[in-house]
């Protein structure tokens, strides 16, 4: 409401929209008067009925006569009926980058086959783009949503637009992780059980010595180096502190590359004969230092990956990797939702996880002797 350059009913439009969508007032709960809301928010009654007025007209309250202003029941009938003529929302992460336009791909061509609309949107990772993702998302006559979780480890700041989604009757699934707090279905890679099967391959080849570098204000980090060192303890062996690596999305440019420059530059005898990255964008950053430092992949260091991205074999060295489904998941998690509207059913169905195979390529190899 500070925004001096946005006009005043259009601040209090915003306002009363962020009531609604985050349930504060479901439908057909009486707002306060006009008197009352000028006088909350120190706006004249002429800016209160402007503001109202609009909303009225955008179909998100209604009036009766001698009564007063009602909220509307956003829950439409259309949302129910066949696929054709259905809006879909989708927010992730991102869109354009790594492995999103291939989930992304999935959804919106299964979309089409049914004659769907997808609405689609990005968070960059940051909790307070969700939230402006998740209000967006809830303005419009939304029939269901695909939301991947943002930072799923660092809990849940938005929760009260999932309890909004509830109230509005929309079901929703998530991709890749869910927050812990919220009971919706997740299409998800068995995480640390991928973690657990790619030091699985570097220790069976010998490798004893091997660092690890997870992302971890995500669940599937946490979960991926959680595998990890089960494979370590399971075989007997230790992970010194500064073989593990945890970072976050903000560190992910510098931190990780520092830390293995680090490791690298010591005695041939101390330094790690393997890495295993949180993801192959990683990876294929970590090959670059490989050579500053004047090494080579895989004789002097083996490195795995994670998701099979395109950048996977787009370099000369061809990355192992643990495979993500990203077009299966996005094609399956619209027939999941599309079941749900159908039933008018928000909960109706089981987690979907995926079985994290290994991908061997020419990145890893047994230790020097």
């Amino acid at each position: 409401m500070k925004e001096q350059q946005t006009p005043k009913y259009m601040q209090l439009k915003q306002q009363i929209l962020s009531w609604i969508v985050t349930a504060q007032f479901k439908p057909h709960d009486k707002l306060p008067s006009e008197n009352e809301i000028g006088k909350q928010f120190e706006m004249s009654r002429q800016t209160v009925r402007q503001a109202l007025g609009d909303l009225e007209q955008e179909g998100w309250l209604y009036r009766a006569q001698g009564k007063g202003t009602f909220v509307s029941d956003q829950s439409a009938p259309e949302r129910k009926n066949s696929p054709q003529g259905m809006t879909i929302g989708m927010i992730t992460t991102h869109i354009s980058d790594y492995i999103f336009p291939t989930i992304v791909r999935g959804v919106e061509s299964s979309l089409r086959a049914v004659g769907a609309r997808l609405l689609l949107a990005s968070t960059d990772n940051e909790k307070e783009k969700e939230k402006d993702s998740l209000e967006s998302m809830l303005r419009e006559p939304l029939t269901g949503l695909i939301i991947e979780p943002t930072k799923s480890a660092e809990g849940n700041p938005n929760f009260n637009y999932f309890l909004a989604l509830d109230a509005l009757k929309i079901p929703y699934i998530m991709l890749n992780e869910r927050y812990s707090d919220v009971d919706a279905p997740c299409l998800r890679v068995d995480d640390e059980l991928g973690g657990y099967r790619a030091a699985e391959h570097l220790i069976k080849l010998g490798h004893t010595r091997i660092a690890g570098f997870f992302k971890t204000d995500d669940f599937q980090g946490v979960h991926r180096m959680r595998g990890f060192l089960r494979a370590h303890r399971e075989q007997g062996l230790t992970v010194p502190p500064d073989y593990l690596l945890r970072y976050s999305t903000e560190e992910k440019q510098d931190k990780p590359a520092q830390a293995l420059s680090a490791l690298l530059q010591r005695e041939p005898g101390e330094r790690p004969t393997a890495i295993i990255c949180y993801n192959d964008e990683l990876a294929v950053r970590m090959l670059d230092i490989v050579r500053q430092i004047g090494l080579a992949v895989p004789e002097d260091l083996s490195i795995v990956g994670f998701d099979d991205a395109n950048l996977a074999t787009a370099t000369e060295v061809k990355l192992t990797t643990v495979a993500h489904p990203k077009t299966e998941m996005g094609a399956e998690a619209v027939v999941m939702l599309l079941g749900m509207v159908e039933k008018q059913q928000r909960r109706q169905t089981v987690d979907k996880v995926y079985d994290p195979q290994l991908v061997i390529r020419e990145s890893t190899q047994p230790p020097k002797s």
